[in-house]
Parts: structure tokens; C-alpha cells; sequence
């Protein structure tokens, strides 16, 4: 294995700060709701801090589309409050990484309102180009809403753009937009970030005369855009800027697979990325997006994991998530809400003891689920639009498409996270912007969680922990168990003769476990398990609804 870096030993937390808490009693999360919050995230135990978008943006994808990347959101506060949060992090032993989207910017941006005049230099920070006769400049279609081109009377031309119609790709292939790239990651990291989470990093290069997509049903061009033909020329030209600091970039990649990853990511001089948040074991529900449900596979899943686990291993680096801002609550997914604790406990040692960094999105750590809202619009999520014709293009009708949506979209991850039993959770002493989950009533909210030895928190807290204290859960190589199992994901880690065990039930169905050859449970020590009793019958024991343990053997 490579000389170990700090990167690969932290445990990040990823803020989505609009919904995180609310300081000032506008009902929008902000950088002072943080600052009271940077102590509960000690707590946790937690090292690193990864903001999702803080920057000026008109909001039509809640800070996706960045109309000033040098200077902090009003909603939020400015930026000499983030470098006061910055400072209380790194006070507190956390560092701190921001999202950069570069792919596209809001087209409230000043580079985009002078770059409508063709004579300008910013209209080549763009991708504009005439329609051909009354059509489109090609077939692509956007990810979020309708085509990919959208007409700009004042020009006559068209601008790409692959996400909403506000969100104007980007022109990467000019050198100017590139190094208007280094100079915010210099900005930045100048102030004192320790990185960035790069948003759809892969697409950032396009094929040279953007050809018509693939003339199959729902074909939106991505085949000329995902990791495009000078994707990794200019990741390298990044690198180089990121190599001047102490930091870390961990980059967004749909369709990625690992044999693709390790171009991007794999160990030595060349390596472009430190890690890559794929998508994979995200789909063990859902062909390609969320909103295209099938009966939930755990064998699938587990081969996402395995993949990924032994393709990378000494070469590259997992990132580690089972949440974020872009997917439903996982308990609700691939959990069940009738068995919260037991199979959030169960989901957290799946992905938490693999080798790679772990990720926590805000609220999972105490067991927050889905929502349900009574109308659609009542998500707030852009990316439902496009989703529900492509539903009714499916056959579905509009009970059912919406129902499918309300249970897929975006939104459930960004109701407002719940601290406590207060009015609105204790999360704004305003009108939340966005509704909260009245279950917080229930005991779901951090006072709570905190409050109980056996809950969700702390078992998520006694993993950092562990992880802390035990290279073996850092570092240690990977093999799956009883691969053939529908009902348990089971799979082992070792390092320098230490040996771990994890033991996952995805069932509240009883399941049958033996332990593999070569693992005596009679002499291991059994941890973070989620019911108090744990007999061995015959070097094993039958599973009872959404059981884990985790075996250490020294």
C-alpha cells in the first residue's frame, strides 16, 4: 500500500447547508446555524467537513448553478463568516473540503449575461451555437429538463446546457475558462480549504462538434460528453494547482465503473483524483436513476460493493457513502422504517468497515427518513420534471408516476435535519423553507438519539471510534462471504494479523448464518451489534430482522 495520507483516515460529514440549521430565524440554513452545530459534529467525532454549494445562486438547483464562485451566499451569511467557520473547524481538528461545479454555471453569472453578446470574450465561455434551419443544433437532451439547447432571442443563438435550462454548460476547452477554474480552487485554498468534492467532473469535456446522441429511446447524448475526450488532460492541469497544497479532490462521476475510476484515480504520478463518488450500489433499487424502480437486490448490491472493494484495492482509494443530497433516506430504500435502528445500524456496518473514506450525510447518522408531502411541487426538486414524462412515457399513469416520484426524488434528502422535540425540530425558530418531518416528534432527532446508548448516533460514533483506533478498518484487504445470499452481506478485513468479520442481514426475515471456514466466532469479540444477546449455535446463528455483528479477532 502507498505511504498512508490524512485523506484516507478522516471521517467527512457532508453539510447540504440550506436545510442543515438555521442561525438567524429566516428559516434557511446557514454558516451560524453551523458554527452552534460544530460541537455536535465533534461529538460524532467527525474530521472533515464537506459543504455543498455556499456560493451567490438564484437557487434553481439550490446552489448548483453558481452566479459568483468567490463570494459566500446572503442565505448564508459572506465570506468572512465561512472563514470564521473555517477556523472553528480546523480549531477542532476537522477539515474542512467545498463542492466545485465547474461543468456549468448559473446563467445569472456575470460571464453569462455579457457572454450573450457574440463580440464578447466571455460568449466562448460558453457553448453557443446556431440552430440547423428550425432544429435543434443536434438531438441531445438535458438531464433535467427537456432538450439540452435553449434558444437566447437576444443573440438568435442556442447554449447547451445539460442540467436545468439556468444551469449554461460551461466551454472547458478554452484555456481562459480553465484557468478562471485554477484561480477559484486557488481562492479557496488560499483562505484555508483542505479540497473539493468536484460535481460531475466527467463531463466536463465534450466531443469536438457535438454529434447527435444514439438514435435509441431516451437517448440524451451522454456517450459524447462522459469522460470526454480531454477529460483527463485537464483534470492533470488541475492536479497540478492542487499539488501546491495540503488538500484533497474527491470527484462526482455517473456511469462510472471502477476499471474507468482507476484512470482517474489510480495511485503515482499520474493520478488526477484522490477519490471518486460513483453510483453503482445506488442502482441495487433502480435501473440507471432512482426514479426507474425495481424489487430491491441485495446480491446486487453486494457485487456493486465487492467491485469496487477489489478492483481498487492497492491501486486507488473508495469513497464510502450510503447517502447524500442527491437520493432518497437509505433506510427507506434499503432499509425499513418498521425496523429503523436495526436496519440503519445494519446499512451503517455494510459501507462504514469497507476499505476507503467514509461519507455521512447530515441526518443519517440519526436515522432520518423519507417524507411524505402531499403535491409533488412541495419537493422543491427541478430534476422531478423531466422524470415525470419520462414516466408517462413508460406507460405510467399519474397516480402512479407521482407516487413513484414522491418516494424517489431528490427532496426527501433535504428536509431540514432534526435536532430535537422543539417546534420545527429546532431547526428554525422561523417558517421552515422547506417542510419538516413531523416524526421528529417521534424520537428521530439528534436530542434523542443522543441521549439513548443504543441508538443510531451512537453506533455511528462508536464506528469513528474504531475506525480511529484500528488501521485494520482503514487499510485492511477485502473478501466477500457467502456471496450467493440474498438475505446477509457478509465480508472480512485483514491487516497485519488483525482479522474483522461483518455480518449484515438486509432481511427481517429469519436467515441462517455460519460463519466461513477459517473464523471461530467463539473467539472473536463481538461488536457493534444491534441486539443485546448475540448465542452461537455451531459457529453461527440464525439472523433476527436486519441483525449485524461485527467479530474482531487479534
Amino acid at each position: 500500500m502507498k505511504k498512508t495520507q490524512w485523506y484516507k483516515e478522516v471521517t467527512c460529514y457532508q453539510i447540504w447547508p440550506r436545510s442543515f440549521c438555521d442561525g438567524n430565524g429566516d428559516g434557511i440554513g446557514d454558516l451560524e446555524g453551523v458554527l452552534s452545530k460544530l460541537d455536535y459534529l465533534q461529538e460524532l467525532g467527525i474530521t472533515c467537513i464537506w459543504f455543498s454549494p455556499l456560493y451567490c445562486s438564484p437557487n434553481a438547483d439550490f446552489g448548483y448553478d453558481i452566479s459568483d464562485y468567490r463570494n459566500i451566499s446572503p442565505d448564508y451569511g459572506d465570506n468572512e463568516l465561512f472563514k470564521k467557520v473555517l477556523d472553528e473547524a480546523h480549531k477542532r481538528g476537522m477539515k474542512v473540503i467545498m463542492d466545485l461545479v465547474v461543468n456549468h454555471s448559473s446563467d445569472e453569472h456575470e460571464w453569462f449575461r455579457q457572454g450573450i453578446d457574440k463580440n464578447s470574450k466571455y460568449h466562448d465561455y460558453y457553448i453557443w451555437r446556431d440552430g440547423r434551419g428550425k432544429k435543434l443544433p443536434n438531438n441531445w437532451s438535458s438531464l433535467f429538463e427537456g432538450k439540452a439547447w435553449e434558444y437566447n432571442k437576444e443573440n438568435g443563438q442556442y447554449y447547451l446546457h445539460l442540467f436545468s435550462k439556468k444551469q449554461p454548460d460551461l466551454n472547458m476547452d478554452n484555456p481562459e475558462v480553465r484557468q478562471e477554474v485554477k484561480d477559484i480552487m486557488r481562492f479557496w485554498l488560499d483562505m484555508g480549504v483542505d479540497g473539493f468534492r468536484e460535481d460531475v467532473i466527467t463531463f466536463v469535456s465534450k466531443r469536438e462538434g457535438l454529434p447527435n446522441a444514439l438514435p435509441i429511446p431516451q437517448a440524451c447524448g451522454m456517450e459524447h460528453y462522459m469522460d470526454g475526450p480531454h477529460i483527463h488532460e485537464y483534470l492533470k492541469e488541475f492536479r497540478e494547482v492542487l499539488n501546491e497544497y495540503d488538500c484533497f479532490v474527491v470527484g462526482e462521476a455517473p456511469m462510472m465503473t471502477p476499471n474507468k475510476a482507476l484512470k482517474y484515480i489510480e495511485e503515482g504520478d499520474g493520478m488526477e483524483l484522490d477519490m471518486m463518488f460513483h453510483f453503482q450500489h445506488m442502482e441495487a433499487d433502480c435501473l440507471f436513476t432512482d426514479f426507474l424502480a425495481t424489487p430491491f437486490s441485495l446480491k446486487k448490491l453486494k457485487g456493486a460493493f465487492s467491485r469496487w472493494q477489489e478492483k481498487l484495492y492497492g491501486k486507488g482509494w473508495n469513497a464510502l457513502y450510503m447517502e447524500n443530497h442527491d437520493h432518497p433516506r437509505i433506510i427507506s430504500r434499503y432499509g425499513s422504517e418498521k425496523y429503523r435502528t436495526e436496519s440503519g445500524k445494519s446499512i451503517a456496518n455494510s459501507y462504514f468497515l469497507q476499505c476507503g473514506t467514509p461519507f455521512i450525510y447530515q441526518g443519517q447518522e440519526i436515522g432520518m427518513v423519507n417524507i411524505d408531502l402531499p403535491k409533488l411541487d412541495d419537493y422543491q426538486d427541478v430534476f422531478v420534471t423531466n422524470n415525470f414524462k419520462t414516466l408517462k412515457l413508460l406507460g405510467f399513469s399519474d397516480a402512479k408516476a407521482t407516487a413513484r416520484l414522491k418516494s424517489a426524488n431528490r427532496g426527501n434528502a433535504r428536509t431540514p435535519v432534526q435536532w430535537d422535540s422543539s417546534a420545527n425540530a429546532g431547526f428554525t425558530t422561523g417558517k421552515p423553507w422547506m417542510p419538516v418531518n413531523p416524526n421528529y416528534k417521534d424520537g428521530i432527532n439528534a436530542q434523542a438519539e443522543m441521549a439513548n446508548p443504543k441508538s443510531i448516533f451512537n453506533h455511528y460514533k462508536a464506528l469513528i471510534k474504531f475506525r480511529k483506533e484500528n488501521p485494520m478498518a482503514i487499510y485492511g484487504d477485502y473478501t466477500e462471504h457467502c456471496k450467493n445470499s440474498k438475505d446477509l452481506y457478509v465480508y472480512s478485513r485483514s491487516y497485519e494479523g488483525k482479522r474483522m468479520l461483518v455480518i449484515c442481514s438486509y432481511t427481517e426475515k429469519a436467515a441462517k448464518f455460519i460463519a466461513p471456514e477459517g473464523f471461530d466466532l467463539s473467539k472473536g469479540k463481538a461488536m457493534f451489534c444491534n441486539y443485546d444477546r448475540n448465542e452461537i449455535t455451531n459457529n453461527g446463528f440464525t439472523t433476527r430482522p436486519y441483525e449485524t455483528r461485527v467479530y474482531v479477532f487479534d
